[in-house]
Protein backbone atom coordinates (compact mmCIF):
# COMPACT_ATOMS: atom_id res chain seq x y z
CA UNK A 1 0.00 0.00 0.00
CA UNK A 2 1.63 3.32 -0.68
CA UNK A 3 2.39 6.38 1.77
CA UNK A 4 -0.16 8.81 0.38
CA UNK A 5 -2.58 5.89 0.98
CA UNK A 6 -1.33 5.56 4.95
CA UNK A 7 -1.40 9.53 5.14
CA UNK A 8 -4.88 9.36 3.99
CA UNK A 9 -6.25 7.20 6.61
CA UNK A 10 -4.22 8.96 9.27
CA UNK A 11 -5.89 12.34 8.25
CA UNK A 12 -9.22 10.49 8.43
CA UNK A 13 -8.34 8.99 11.55
CA UNK A 14 -7.32 12.60 13.60
CA UNK A 15 -10.58 14.49 11.81
CA UNK A 16 -12.61 11.61 13.95
CA UNK A 17 -10.54 12.03 16.75
CA UNK A 18 -10.67 15.65 16.77
CA UNK A 19 -14.74 15.37 16.57
CA UNK A 20 -14.78 13.45 19.74
CA UNK A 21 -12.07 15.48 21.75
CA UNK A 22 -14.96 17.57 23.02
CA UNK A 23 -16.05 14.99 24.88
CA UNK A 24 -12.82 14.27 26.26
CA UNK A 25 -11.86 17.84 27.59
CA UNK A 26 -15.89 18.00 28.51
CA UNK A 27 -15.05 15.39 30.54
CA UNK A 28 -11.62 16.15 32.13
CA UNK A 29 -13.44 19.33 32.95
CA UNK A 30 -16.06 17.58 34.73
CA UNK A 31 -13.96 15.00 36.33
CA UNK A 32 -11.99 17.95 38.05
CA UNK A 33 -14.74 19.78 39.09
CA UNK A 34 -15.98 16.36 40.97
CA UNK A 35 -13.02 15.71 42.18
CA UNK A 36 -13.06 19.67 43.97
CA UNK A 37 -15.85 18.76 45.61
CA UNK A 38 -15.75 14.94 46.43
CA UNK A 39 -11.42 14.39 46.39
CA UNK A 40 -11.26 10.32 45.56
CA UNK A 41 -13.95 9.68 43.59
CA UNK A 42 -13.24 12.00 40.58
CA UNK A 43 -10.28 9.95 40.48
CA UNK A 44 -11.48 6.80 39.62
CA UNK A 45 -14.22 8.38 37.03
CA UNK A 46 -11.58 9.95 34.75
CA UNK A 47 -9.80 7.58 34.44
CA UNK A 48 -13.25 5.11 33.37
CA UNK A 49 -14.16 7.77 31.05
CA UNK A 50 -10.55 7.56 29.30
CA UNK A 51 -11.20 4.08 28.31
CA UNK A 52 -14.29 4.63 26.59
CA UNK A 53 -15.53 6.57 23.51
CA UNK A 54 -18.59 7.15 22.30
CA UNK A 55 -19.52 4.24 19.79
CA UNK A 56 -16.69 2.04 21.92
CA UNK A 57 -13.85 1.67 24.05
CA UNK A 58 -10.83 2.75 23.09
CA UNK A 59 -7.17 1.29 24.39
CA UNK A 60 -5.58 2.61 27.58
CA UNK A 61 -2.31 3.40 25.91
CA UNK A 62 -4.58 5.86 23.67
CA UNK A 63 -6.00 9.41 25.20
CA UNK A 64 -9.42 10.27 23.96
CA UNK A 65 -8.08 13.83 23.90
CA UNK A 66 -5.36 13.52 21.19
CA UNK A 67 -4.79 16.74 18.83
CA UNK A 68 -3.81 16.92 15.70
CA UNK A 69 -0.10 18.15 16.65
CA UNK A 70 0.50 15.18 19.39
CA UNK A 71 0.46 12.61 15.94
CA UNK A 72 3.94 11.29 15.98
CA UNK A 73 5.50 9.18 12.96
CA UNK A 74 5.63 6.02 15.06
CA UNK A 75 1.82 6.24 15.58
CA UNK A 76 1.55 6.93 11.15
CA UNK A 77 3.71 4.16 10.84
CA UNK A 78 1.88 1.76 13.17
CA UNK A 79 -1.05 3.18 11.25
CA UNK A 80 0.33 1.90 7.91
CA UNK A 81 1.67 -1.41 9.22
CA UNK A 82 -1.80 -2.32 10.34
CA UNK A 83 -3.25 -1.10 6.65
CA UNK A 84 -1.04 -3.06 5.54
CA UNK A 85 -1.65 -6.24 7.50
CA UNK A 86 -4.99 -5.69 7.00
CA UNK A 87 -4.49 -5.41 3.18
CA UNK A 88 -2.69 -8.62 3.01
CA UNK A 89 -5.28 -10.53 5.29
CA UNK A 90 -7.96 -9.82 2.73
CA UNK A 91 -5.70 -11.42 0.21
CA UNK A 92 -5.25 -14.53 1.37
CA UNK A 93 -8.00 -17.22 1.82
CA UNK A 94 -7.74 -17.31 5.73
CA UNK A 95 -11.06 -17.02 8.14
CA UNK A 96 -12.02 -12.89 9.33
CA UNK A 97 -11.51 -11.96 12.69
CA UNK A 98 -14.68 -11.47 14.76
CA UNK A 99 -14.16 -7.71 15.14
CA UNK A 100 -13.82 -7.48 11.38
CA UNK A 101 -17.20 -9.22 10.56
CA UNK A 102 -20.33 -7.67 10.44
CA UNK A 103 -23.35 -9.26 11.32
CA UNK A 104 -25.87 -9.70 8.77
CA UNK A 105 -28.06 -12.07 10.62
CA UNK A 106 -28.78 -13.70 13.81
CA UNK A 107 -26.96 -16.62 13.02
CA UNK A 108 -24.06 -14.34 12.77
CA UNK A 109 -24.67 -12.93 16.27
CA UNK A 110 -24.82 -16.62 17.92
CA UNK A 111 -21.96 -18.05 16.10
CA UNK A 112 -19.31 -15.43 15.84
CA UNK A 113 -18.07 -13.64 19.30
CA UNK A 114 -19.12 -10.40 20.40
CA UNK A 115 -16.89 -7.19 18.62
CA UNK A 116 -13.62 -6.34 20.77
CA UNK A 117 -15.62 -3.13 21.74
CA UNK A 118 -18.17 -5.13 23.69
CA UNK A 119 -18.03 -7.47 27.14
CA UNK A 120 -17.45 -11.01 25.81
CA UNK A 121 -19.79 -13.66 26.14
CA UNK A 122 -19.77 -15.70 29.12
CA UNK A 123 -18.52 -19.68 28.61
CA UNK A 124 -22.06 -20.57 29.46
CA UNK A 125 -24.49 -18.05 27.51
CA UNK A 126 -22.04 -19.14 24.61
CA UNK A 127 -22.08 -22.72 24.55
CA UNK A 128 -26.11 -21.84 25.60
CA UNK A 129 -25.95 -20.17 22.23
CA UNK A 130 -23.93 -22.87 19.96
CA UNK A 131 -27.05 -25.08 21.11
CA UNK A 132 -29.47 -22.97 20.48
CA UNK A 133 -28.36 -22.42 17.03
CA UNK A 134 -27.76 -25.82 16.52
CA UNK A 135 -31.02 -26.73 17.33
CA UNK A 136 -32.34 -24.15 15.09
CA UNK A 137 -30.43 -25.30 12.12
CA UNK A 138 -31.63 -29.03 12.46
CA UNK A 139 -35.65 -27.62 12.93
CA UNK A 140 -34.74 -25.98 10.15
CA UNK A 141 -33.79 -29.04 7.92
CA UNK A 142 -36.38 -31.28 9.40
CA UNK A 143 -38.83 -28.76 7.85
CA UNK A 144 -37.32 -28.32 4.85
CA UNK A 145 -36.82 -32.43 4.31
CA UNK A 146 -40.59 -32.40 5.19
CA UNK A 147 -41.56 -29.75 2.78
CA UNK A 148 -39.31 -31.25 -0.10
CA UNK A 149 -40.84 -34.47 0.58
CA UNK A 150 -44.33 -33.18 0.37
CA UNK A 151 -43.74 -30.65 -2.61
CA UNK A 152 -41.96 -34.13 -4.53
CA UNK A 153 -44.80 -36.35 -3.51
CA UNK A 154 -47.74 -33.49 -4.66
CA UNK A 155 -45.49 -33.19 -8.04
CA UNK A 156 -45.93 -37.09 -8.16
CA UNK A 157 -49.48 -36.79 -7.77
CA UNK A 158 -49.80 -34.21 -10.18
CA UNK A 159 -47.66 -35.70 -12.78
CA UNK A 160 -49.47 -38.82 -12.46
CA UNK A 161 -52.96 -37.33 -12.52
CA UNK A 162 -52.04 -35.83 -16.03
CA UNK A 163 -50.60 -38.73 -17.90
CA UNK A 164 -54.06 -40.48 -16.57
CA UNK A 165 -55.99 -37.32 -18.06
CA UNK A 166 -54.26 -37.94 -21.25
CA UNK A 167 -54.83 -41.49 -21.57
CA UNK A 168 -58.19 -40.77 -21.30
CA UNK A 169 -58.62 -37.91 -23.48
CA UNK A 170 -57.13 -40.36 -26.19
CA UNK A 171 -59.67 -43.13 -25.28
CA UNK A 172 -62.65 -40.45 -25.68
CA UNK A 173 -61.27 -38.73 -28.38
CA UNK A 174 -60.42 -41.99 -30.31
CA UNK A 175 -62.81 -44.46 -28.87
CA UNK A 176 -65.70 -43.21 -27.31
CA UNK A 177 -67.20 -40.11 -29.09
CA UNK A 178 -66.82 -41.65 -32.84
CA UNK A 179 -69.24 -44.55 -31.86
CA UNK A 180 -71.09 -42.25 -29.09
CA UNK A 181 -74.39 -44.17 -29.37
CA UNK A 182 -72.96 -47.89 -29.14
CA UNK A 183 -70.29 -47.27 -26.57
CA UNK A 184 -71.68 -44.86 -24.04
CA UNK A 185 -73.32 -47.15 -21.78
CA UNK A 186 -70.12 -50.01 -21.65
CA UNK A 187 -68.67 -50.70 -18.72
CA UNK A 188 -65.41 -48.85 -19.54
CA UNK A 189 -66.81 -45.25 -20.71
CA UNK A 190 -69.10 -45.78 -17.36
CA UNK A 191 -65.76 -46.07 -15.51
CA UNK A 192 -63.86 -43.17 -17.04
CA UNK A 193 -66.87 -41.05 -16.77
CA UNK A 194 -67.15 -41.71 -13.00
CA UNK A 195 -63.01 -40.93 -12.87
CA UNK A 196 -64.21 -37.40 -14.27
CA UNK A 197 -63.95 -36.22 -17.95
CA UNK A 198 -60.78 -34.72 -18.99
CA UNK A 199 -61.34 -30.81 -19.56
CA UNK A 200 -60.25 -31.20 -23.11
CA UNK A 201 -63.40 -33.37 -23.77
CA UNK A 202 -65.49 -32.22 -21.34
CA UNK A 203 -67.74 -29.40 -23.18
CA UNK A 204 -67.99 -32.36 -26.25
CA UNK A 205 -69.37 -35.43 -23.58
CA UNK A 206 -71.67 -32.85 -22.37
CA UNK A 207 -73.38 -31.71 -25.89
CA UNK A 208 -73.72 -35.19 -26.29
CA UNK A 209 -74.87 -36.44 -23.06
CA UNK A 210 -77.34 -33.61 -22.83
CA UNK A 211 -78.92 -34.18 -26.36
CA UNK A 212 -80.67 -31.50 -28.41
CA UNK A 213 -84.43 -33.10 -27.79
CA UNK A 214 -86.17 -29.35 -28.35
CA UNK A 215 -83.89 -28.87 -31.80
CA UNK A 216 -82.67 -25.46 -30.85
CA UNK A 217 -80.50 -24.06 -33.46
CA UNK A 218 -77.69 -21.28 -33.25
CA UNK A 219 -80.03 -19.29 -35.96
CA UNK A 220 -82.83 -19.62 -32.84
CA UNK A 221 -79.93 -18.11 -30.26
CA UNK A 222 -79.39 -15.08 -32.30
CA UNK A 223 -82.98 -14.14 -32.77
CA UNK A 224 -83.67 -14.71 -28.70
CA UNK A 225 -80.32 -12.47 -27.72
CA UNK A 226 -81.40 -9.79 -30.32
CA UNK A 227 -85.13 -9.98 -28.68
CA UNK A 228 -83.68 -10.10 -25.39
CA UNK A 229 -81.62 -6.53 -26.14
CA UNK A 230 -84.55 -5.04 -27.45
CA UNK A 231 -86.86 -5.65 -23.97
CA UNK A 232 -83.60 -4.50 -22.61
CA UNK A 233 -83.34 -1.06 -24.39
CA UNK A 234 -87.22 -0.64 -24.23
CA UNK A 235 -86.95 -1.25 -20.29
CA UNK A 236 -83.86 1.41 -20.17
CA UNK A 237 -85.92 4.31 -21.97
CA UNK A 238 -88.81 3.34 -19.28
CA UNK A 239 -89.25 3.18 -15.38
CA UNK A 240 -85.76 0.94 -14.38
CA UNK A 241 -87.28 -2.19 -12.25
CA UNK A 242 -85.65 -3.22 -8.76
CA UNK A 243 -84.80 -6.76 -7.25
CA UNK A 244 -88.07 -6.23 -5.03
CA UNK A 245 -90.44 -6.08 -8.00
CA UNK A 246 -89.70 -9.80 -9.14
CA UNK A 247 -92.66 -11.27 -7.64
CA UNK A 248 -94.96 -8.51 -8.60
CA UNK A 249 -94.23 -9.21 -12.57
CA UNK A 250 -96.89 -10.75 -14.25
CA UNK A 251 -95.21 -11.24 -17.61
CA UNK A 252 -92.23 -13.49 -16.91
CA UNK A 253 -90.25 -12.29 -20.05
CA UNK A 254 -89.88 -8.89 -18.31
CA UNK A 255 -87.71 -10.83 -16.43
CA UNK A 256 -84.80 -10.23 -18.27
CA UNK A 257 -84.12 -6.72 -16.78
CA UNK A 258 -83.67 -8.70 -13.44
CA UNK A 259 -80.66 -10.53 -15.06
CA UNK A 260 -78.10 -7.89 -14.51
CA UNK A 261 -78.79 -7.90 -10.73
CA UNK A 262 -77.46 -11.85 -10.47
CA UNK A 263 -74.78 -11.97 -13.13
CA UNK A 264 -72.51 -9.90 -10.85
CA UNK A 265 -73.33 -12.35 -8.45
CA UNK A 266 -72.01 -15.44 -10.19
CA UNK A 267 -68.20 -17.09 -9.46
CA UNK A 268 -66.98 -13.67 -8.13
CA UNK A 269 -64.06 -15.15 -7.39
CA UNK A 270 -63.40 -15.79 -10.79
CA UNK A 271 -63.91 -11.91 -11.77
CA UNK A 272 -64.75 -12.87 -15.35
CA UNK A 273 -68.38 -12.91 -15.13
CA UNK A 274 -68.80 -9.54 -13.39
CA UNK A 275 -69.21 -6.30 -15.45
CA UNK A 276 -65.90 -5.61 -17.43
CA UNK A 277 -64.93 -9.05 -17.23
CA UNK A 278 -64.44 -11.20 -20.95
CA UNK A 279 -67.85 -13.08 -20.30
CA UNK A 280 -69.97 -10.72 -18.89
CA UNK A 281 -72.03 -9.68 -22.09
CA UNK A 282 -72.27 -13.69 -22.92
CA UNK A 283 -73.47 -14.70 -19.82
CA UNK A 284 -75.90 -11.78 -19.97
CA UNK A 285 -76.78 -12.39 -23.72
CA UNK A 286 -77.32 -16.14 -22.86
CA UNK A 287 -79.76 -15.65 -19.88
CA UNK A 288 -81.71 -12.66 -21.65
CA UNK A 289 -81.99 -15.04 -24.58
CA UNK A 290 -83.60 -18.14 -22.92
CA UNK A 291 -86.17 -15.91 -20.71
CA UNK A 292 -87.54 -14.42 -24.71
CA UNK A 293 -87.16 -18.19 -25.28
CA UNK A 294 -88.81 -19.56 -22.37
CA UNK A 295 -90.97 -16.74 -21.28
CA UNK A 296 -93.11 -19.41 -18.96
CA UNK A 297 -90.19 -19.86 -17.27
CA UNK A 298 -89.56 -16.56 -17.41
CA UNK A 299 -85.40 -16.27 -15.06
CA UNK A 300 -85.14 -17.79 -11.49
CA UNK A 301 -82.29 -17.19 -9.36
CA UNK A 302 -79.55 -19.90 -9.96
CA UNK A 303 -79.71 -20.35 -13.50
CA UNK A 304 -76.99 -18.06 -13.87
CA UNK A 305 -74.53 -20.42 -12.03
CA UNK A 306 -75.73 -23.68 -14.56
CA UNK A 307 -75.00 -20.92 -17.60
CA UNK A 308 -71.57 -19.89 -16.63
CA UNK A 309 -70.47 -23.43 -15.80
CA UNK A 310 -71.84 -24.16 -19.46
CA UNK A 311 -70.06 -21.09 -21.26
CA UNK A 312 -66.84 -22.33 -19.56
CA UNK A 313 -66.71 -25.33 -21.55
CA UNK A 314 -68.37 -24.77 -24.37
CA UNK A 315 -69.23 -22.34 -27.33
CA UNK A 316 -71.72 -19.81 -26.76
CA UNK A 317 -74.13 -21.01 -28.88
CA UNK A 318 -73.76 -24.59 -28.02
CA UNK A 319 -74.10 -23.31 -24.58
CA UNK A 320 -77.15 -21.80 -25.15
CA UNK A 321 -78.66 -25.36 -26.43
CA UNK A 322 -77.31 -27.56 -23.58
CA UNK A 323 -79.03 -24.76 -21.12
CA UNK A 324 -82.51 -24.79 -22.97
CA UNK A 325 -82.11 -28.68 -22.71
CA UNK A 326 -80.65 -29.04 -19.51
CA UNK A 327 -83.64 -26.72 -18.01
CA UNK A 328 -86.13 -28.98 -19.73
CA UNK A 329 -85.48 -32.00 -18.22
CA UNK A 330 -88.17 -33.34 -14.97
CA UNK A 331 -86.40 -32.44 -11.71
CA UNK A 332 -85.02 -28.74 -13.43
CA UNK A 333 -88.33 -28.20 -14.77
CA UNK A 334 -90.53 -28.68 -11.66
CA UNK A 335 -88.00 -26.92 -9.57
CA UNK A 336 -87.61 -24.06 -12.22
CA UNK A 337 -91.13 -24.17 -12.41
CA UNK A 338 -91.95 -24.21 -8.67
CA UNK A 339 -94.34 -27.12 -8.98
CA UNK A 340 -94.58 -27.47 -5.40
CA UNK A 341 -96.78 -31.40 -5.57
CA UNK A 342 -94.18 -32.60 -7.42
CA UNK A 343 -90.98 -30.96 -5.54
CA UNK A 344 -92.91 -32.48 -2.53
CA UNK A 345 -92.05 -35.88 -4.23
CA UNK A 346 -88.75 -35.02 -5.00
CA UNK A 347 -88.24 -34.22 -1.54
CA UNK A 348 -90.50 -37.65 0.30
CA UNK A 349 -87.89 -39.67 -2.41
CA UNK A 350 -84.43 -38.17 -1.34
CA UNK A 351 -86.04 -38.43 2.71
CA UNK A 352 -86.61 -41.94 1.94
CA UNK A 353 -83.07 -43.07 0.79
CA UNK A 354 -81.69 -40.82 3.68
CA UNK A 355 -83.55 -42.92 6.54
CA UNK A 356 -81.95 -45.92 4.38
CA UNK A 357 -78.14 -44.88 4.37
CA UNK A 358 -78.26 -42.94 7.30
CA UNK A 359 -80.49 -43.59 10.03
CA UNK A 360 -79.17 -41.75 13.08
CA UNK A 361 -78.93 -38.65 11.05
CA UNK A 362 -81.70 -38.80 9.55
CA UNK A 363 -83.34 -39.05 13.28
CA UNK A 364 -81.17 -36.06 14.19
CA UNK A 365 -82.25 -33.71 11.62
CA UNK A 366 -86.31 -34.72 12.45
CA UNK A 367 -85.83 -33.97 15.88
CA UNK A 368 -84.28 -30.58 14.57
CA UNK A 369 -87.12 -29.95 12.80
CA UNK A 370 -84.58 -29.53 9.27
CA UNK A 371 -86.28 -30.00 6.20
CA UNK A 372 -84.66 -30.70 2.93
CA UNK A 373 -86.20 -27.77 1.39
CA UNK A 374 -84.08 -25.41 3.61
CA UNK A 375 -80.66 -27.08 2.01
CA UNK A 376 -81.48 -29.21 -1.33
CA UNK A 377 -83.24 -26.41 -3.04
CA UNK A 378 -80.37 -24.68 -3.44
CA UNK A 379 -78.30 -27.70 -4.31
CA UNK A 380 -80.46 -28.43 -7.18
CA UNK A 381 -81.06 -24.89 -8.74
CA UNK A 382 -77.20 -24.17 -9.29
CA UNK A 383 -76.61 -28.54 -10.14
CA UNK A 384 -73.83 -28.02 -7.14
CA UNK A 385 -71.74 -24.98 -8.98
CA UNK A 386 -72.29 -22.80 -5.92
CA UNK A 387 -71.80 -24.77 -3.25
CA UNK A 388 -69.05 -26.80 -4.17
CA UNK A 389 -65.42 -25.49 -5.47
CA UNK A 390 -65.57 -25.34 -9.44
CA UNK A 391 -63.66 -28.60 -10.08
CA UNK A 392 -65.20 -31.10 -7.67
CA UNK A 393 -69.20 -29.92 -9.19
CA UNK A 394 -67.76 -30.08 -12.52
CA UNK A 395 -66.79 -33.48 -11.49
CA UNK A 396 -70.68 -33.59 -10.20
CA UNK A 397 -72.07 -32.90 -13.23
CA UNK A 398 -70.24 -35.57 -15.10
CA UNK A 399 -71.72 -38.31 -13.53
CA UNK A 400 -75.08 -37.02 -13.48
CA UNK A 401 -75.18 -36.77 -17.15
CA UNK A 402 -74.69 -40.38 -17.05
CA UNK A 403 -76.80 -41.09 -14.27
CA UNK A 404 -79.75 -38.78 -14.52
CA UNK A 405 -81.50 -37.03 -11.68
CA UNK A 406 -80.53 -40.01 -9.26
CA UNK A 407 -77.33 -38.69 -9.02
CA UNK A 408 -78.34 -35.10 -7.80
CA UNK A 409 -79.93 -37.26 -4.66
CA UNK A 410 -77.07 -39.25 -4.40
CA UNK A 411 -74.48 -36.47 -3.91
CA UNK A 412 -76.50 -34.60 -1.27
CA UNK A 413 -76.39 -37.72 0.42
CA UNK A 414 -72.84 -38.54 -0.23
CA UNK A 415 -72.23 -34.74 1.67
CA UNK A 416 -74.30 -35.78 4.70
CA UNK A 417 -72.19 -38.80 4.69
CA UNK A 418 -68.61 -37.15 4.13
CA UNK A 419 -69.79 -34.31 7.09
CA UNK A 420 -71.98 -37.45 9.09
CA UNK A 421 -70.06 -37.22 12.97
CA UNK A 422 -70.25 -33.21 12.52
CA UNK A 423 -73.45 -32.71 11.62
CA UNK A 424 -74.61 -35.14 14.50
CA UNK A 425 -72.56 -32.56 17.21
CA UNK A 426 -75.04 -29.29 15.41
CA UNK A 427 -78.02 -28.07 16.19
CA UNK A 428 -80.38 -26.57 14.07
CA UNK A 429 -78.84 -23.24 13.50
CA UNK A 430 -75.37 -24.36 12.93
CA UNK A 431 -76.30 -27.04 10.81
CA UNK A 432 -78.33 -24.87 8.27
CA UNK A 433 -75.38 -22.24 8.00
CA UNK A 434 -72.87 -25.46 7.44
CA UNK A 435 -74.86 -26.78 4.93
CA UNK A 436 -75.92 -23.45 2.99
CA UNK A 437 -71.88 -22.90 2.85
CA UNK A 438 -70.07 -26.33 2.68
CA UNK A 439 -66.35 -25.79 3.11
CA UNK A 440 -64.56 -24.24 0.19
CA UNK A 441 -61.77 -27.00 0.83
CA UNK A 442 -63.50 -29.66 0.08
CA UNK A 443 -61.84 -32.59 -2.82
CA UNK A 444 -62.95 -34.91 -5.05
CA UNK A 445 -61.77 -37.96 -4.14
CA UNK A 446 -62.99 -37.78 -0.32
CA UNK A 447 -66.30 -36.86 -1.36
CA UNK A 448 -67.09 -39.40 -4.20
CA UNK A 449 -65.73 -42.26 -1.97
CA UNK A 450 -68.61 -41.58 0.04
CA UNK A 451 -71.19 -40.87 -2.71
CA UNK A 452 -70.41 -44.49 -3.87
CA UNK A 453 -71.27 -45.60 -0.22
CA UNK A 454 -74.67 -44.30 -0.87
CA UNK A 455 -77.00 -47.35 -2.10
CA UNK A 456 -79.94 -46.06 -3.55
CA UNK A 457 -82.02 -48.82 -3.08
CA UNK A 458 -85.00 -48.84 -0.54
CA UNK A 459 -87.31 -52.09 -0.28
CA UNK A 460 -86.06 -53.25 -3.60
CA UNK A 461 -87.05 -50.32 -5.40
CA UNK A 462 -84.77 -48.02 -7.11
CA UNK A 463 -84.96 -44.44 -7.27
CA UNK A 464 -87.41 -44.23 -10.38
CA UNK A 465 -89.47 -46.75 -8.93
CA UNK A 466 -89.66 -44.76 -5.34
CA UNK A 467 -90.92 -41.31 -6.99
CA UNK A 468 -93.38 -43.20 -8.94
CA UNK A 469 -94.87 -43.65 -6.01
CA UNK A 470 -94.88 -40.74 -3.97
CA UNK A 471 -95.78 -39.25 -7.80
CA UNK A 472 -98.84 -41.10 -7.78
CA UNK A 473 -99.63 -41.23 -4.27
CA UNK A 474 -99.77 -36.93 -4.64
CA UNK A 475 -102.42 -37.30 -7.38
CA UNK A 476 -104.68 -39.34 -6.06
Amino acid sequence: MSVSTCVGLCQRAENKQNLLSWKSRDSTNNNNNREAEHPGVGGSSSTASSNWKLFGRTSIHQSPSVEKDDVSNDDVDDDCHRVNQRSNDCKTPRSRKSDDLVASSTTALILENRPLNLPAKAPEEELKHKLEYKQMVEAAKRRELKEAKLKKKHLQRQLKHEEQLSLASKIWNMEILPNWDSMRQCRKARELWWRGIPPSVRGKVWKLAIGNDLHVTPELYEICVCRAKDRIRMAAESISVSEDDVEAMTDKEGSVELIKLDVSRTFPQLCIFQKGGPYYDMLHSLLGAYVCYRPDVGYVQGMSFLAAVLILNLEVADAFICFANLLNQPCQLAFFRLDEPMMRSYFLTYEEFFCENMPILFEHFCSQNLSPDLYLIDWIYTLYSRSLPLDVASRVWDVYFRDGDEFLFRTALGILRRYEDLLLSMDFIHVAQFLTKLPEDMTAEPLFKCIESIRMVSEKRNFAQVLTTHTEAKLT
